[in-house]
């Protein structure tokens, strides 16, 4: 084994996530194909991502459907690394993204916590410089 690949992200609606992951957070759209009865291979990932992409799967099940949003109940999900966290932060949040919280000093870097559209969580986190094991 070498690397994760992708990402699996279940959604409502193809266009309502890719909306959200493009105009809100920034992500670039990597590949749109359909194939199969009504599938789409639908992925992105933030501009300088290169190694990692992020699967919109259709919830067309019931089961599916019922954990639309709640991929880690309710722990972080993903964390999304920037370079400025207050920068990101209020400009996400200008955007309509929902934070629970404002971005907070901890001993490995600033952090804030934000929900896509369907409630999965994320950490905004900017990464501290120096030694992380305090």
């Amino acid at each position: 084994m070498r690397k994760f690949g992708h990402l699996t992200i279940l959604v409502n609606d193809y266009d309502e996530a890719l909306e959200f992951y493009t105009a809100k957070l920034g992500f670039i759209k990597k590949s749109d194909n359909q194939f199969g009865k009504g599938n789409r291979w639908l992925t992105v990932a933030p501009p300088d991502q290169t190694d990692l992409e992020i699967i919109f799967v259709k919830a067309d099940t019931t089961e599916k459907q019922a954990i639309v949003g709640k991929q880690a109940s309710d722990h972080v999900f993903l964390t999304l690394q920037t370079d400025d966290c207050q920068r990101d932060f209020k400009m996400m949040k200008e955007k309509g993204v929902r934070f629970l919280g404002e971005p907070a000093e901890q001993f490995y870097g600033t952090e804030v916590v934000f929900e896509d559209l369907y409630g999965n969580r994320f950490d905004l986190i900017q990464v501290a410089e120096g030694p992380h094991d305090e």
